[in-house]
């Protein structure tokens, strides 16, 4: 797939909740598709690896399941519970919440994240990333998953990374 077209934008769509060390980020999004195109995306396997920072061996729609997560880079799969499951508004297992509300003719998808205070600007470089490939996978331009190492190295991160880290007030990691 050829990447060369994509450029991500500036930081935007995001805030945090500050909770002593471990941080929550909030990133929102809009994009021109129906909660149920998301919501399939947000899912299904075969849709997840194509855009998500992370891999599962089964679907994520159902309350209750438990799936084995596996993030880009790391070996050893996580054993996650989906917690929540309203199809098509609101999905939630592990850290992760995502909410779906109609916004026009598409959705305003909204993420929910727990992660550590010095790495949250890492945390929504990546994530600003996906969510531009996922974008790209509804609109049927697909450029393919950019996570992970392949994240860092890509041309932008390391300034979505340094604009959000000044936009939440943070010093970023080393």
């Amino acid at each position: 797939m050829n990447r060369a077209p994509y450029t991500p934008g500036a930081a935007r769509g995001a805030r945090v909740r500050k909770d002593g060390e471990k941080w929550t980020l909030i990133l929102a999004r809009e994009l021109r598709h129906s909660p149920e195109k998301v919501w399939q995306a947000l899912t299904d396997p075969a849709h997840l690896r194509e855009w998500a920072p992370f891999v599962v061996d089964g679907n994520l729609g159902t309350l209750g399941a438990t799936v084995n997560l596996t993030w880009v880079g790391r070996p050893t799969p996580i054993e996650t519970k989906v917690t929540r499951a309203e199809e098509p508004r609101l999905l939630e297992y592990g850290d992760i919440r995502w909410e779906l509300e109609p916004f026009g003719a598409g959705t305003r998808l909204t993420l929910w994240h727990s992660i550590a205070r010095r790495f949250v600007s890492w945390g929504a470089a990546g994530w600003h990333i996906s969510l531009d490939v996922l974008d790209h996978l509804l609109n049927g331009t697909p450029i393919g998953r950019i996570a992970g190492e392949d994240a860092m190295k890509f041309a932008g991160w390391q300034r979505l990374r340094t604009e959000y880290a000044k936009l939440f007030g943070v010093e970023e990691a080393g």
